[in-house]
């Protein structure tokens, strides 16, 4: 799978760990973000360049790293098709995928360790909408449907 990916300079260490695992996984990963040897973008410049990325269809998902995972999820949520969420759990990020169809996952460096992350990162990849959820399955897909015309 094609991932987008940014981090900012906060997030750098988790950065290393999520993009390795990722690659390890056989996913090819499209980075914006600050890395050791561009520790000068920032989330807001990072974010808006990955979303951009994924809207053109450059990847199938989005991961965003910052200090909370806050910050890139509100930028995130600013673009049309673009379903981001902030979590802080492995089952958050399961659910994120099974309820809301999120495509963009955001994590917090202050708040995730690297092999959680990287459990994160897997669940968020390899859930479906729906999954575990089969009795809500059709209302799932129903409410995404709805959700994905809103215009504000």
């Amino acid at each position: 799978m094609k991932i987008v990916f940014a981090a900012d300079p906060f997030a750098l260490s988790l950065r290393k760990a999520i993009v390795e695992h990722l690659k390890k996984a056989g996913h090819e990963v499209i980075d914006y973000g600050a890395s050791e040897e561009n520790t000068e973008i920032q989330y807001y410049e990072s974010c808006v360049k990955a979303c951009e990325a994924l809207q053109r269809g450059e990847g199938e998902r989005g991961i965003l790293l910052c200090g909370t995972g806050m910050g890139m999820n509100v930028i995130a949520n600013r673009f049309a098709g673009i379903r981001a969420g902030v979590v802080e759990s492995v089952f958050a990020a399961k659910m994120c995928r099974a309820i809301n169809d999120a495509n963009v996952l955001c994590l917090g460096a202050m708040i995730w360790g690297d092999w959680m992350a990287c459990e994160a990162v897997d669940v968020f990849l390899n859930t479906k909408l729906g999954d575990g959820l089969e009795d809500l399955k059709s209302f799932l897909e129903q409410a995404a449907d709805t959700v994905s015309k809103i215009k504000p």
